[in-house]
């Protein structure tokens, strides 16, 4: 498939990658690139990115909170109004967040959505594995 042409758009993939037998950064098309930004705007807090500081989600910001009704209905909203600005190209069906105690002690939450892919009319299924790993000690090199 040409990708130059594609209908759902084209972007750089996630995470950035080059190609430099071709010398070009590698492109992710199509139901790719949507999920590749789904994943960053759910990993963006608000502020981080300089031209657009109201972009993102703030999810980061949740790490401490008690994980209950509230905090879960917050989330969704969250998500809600940040793919609602920031994706046009889905529209948001519906939002589960797992609430499994197994999961939720190891500090992992996934976050699945239901979305409608506008011009296509078809529907895409996008979990977001929502965690926190540990910080581990990088050697001075």
């Amino acid at each position: 498939m040409d990708t130059r042409k594609s209908f759902l758009g084209t972007g750089w993939a996630f995470p950035v990658a080059f190609d430099w037998a071709e010398s070009r950064a590698n492109v992710a098309s199509e139901i790719r690139d949507i999920e590749q930004s789904l994943t960053i705007l759910l990993g963006t807090r608000p502020g981080e990115r300089v031209m657009r500081p109201d972009y993102g989600c703030g999810l980061e910001d949740m790490l401490f909170e008690p994980f209950n009704d509230a905090l879960i209905t917050y989330i969704k909203d969250l998500i809600g109004n940040a793919i609602l600005y920031y994706e046009p190209r889905v529209e948001l069906l519906h939002i589960d967040i797992s609430t499994d105690p197994a999961m939720f002690w190891e500090g992992r939450v996934l976050i699945r959505l239901d979305l409608l892919v506008r011009s296509t009319n078809s529907r895409l299924n996008y979990v977001y594995d929502y965690y926190k790993r540990e910080a581990t000690i990088q050697p001075n090199i």
